[in-house]
């Protein structure tokens, strides 16, 4: 029987994010508009104000968000398998220096995944 074949990081990203958002693209025009607005602004606050910062404005975003961090919670990133949405803040926080640097790197590589699967699959008909 023939050995399945191994993704790269990058690929198993891809799957990841392509697959997210495809679950968003069914949602309502106001919904889509939210996460697309989250999206984008989340590797830009990781990278300005750290990655328990950009978590906690998304935390900010209530409702609008909660897709959002429920796909990141999701993404399978170092030292935070099992992490739920609700939780996902409070695990980050609970990282050692060494684990939260490689969360930050994790996480920078899912969002721009989650920002080319958006710019893809999703109408941009929003700034």
């Amino acid at each position: 029987m023939p050995e399945a074949p191994r993704l790269t990081k990058d690929q198993q990203r891809a799957t990841f994010a392509y697959g997210q958002v495809g679950q968003v693209a069914r949602l309502e025009a106001t919904a889509q508009d939210n996460y697309k607005t989250a999206v984008r602004a989340l590797g830009a606050n990781i990278l300005r104000s750290g990655l328990s910062a950009a978590l906690a404005d998304l935390q900010r975003r209530k409702d609008r968000a909660k897709a959002l961090r429920e796909h990141l919670a999701e993404a399978n990133v170092p030292g935070l398998a099992g992490a739920g949405e609700a939780d996902l803040f409070q695990r980050v926080n609970a990282l050692d220096v060494g684990q939260y640097m490689l969360a930050t790197r994790e996480m920078l590589q899912v969002a721009m995944w989650l920002k080319r699967a958006c710019d893809a699959m999703l109408d941009d008909s929003t700034p």
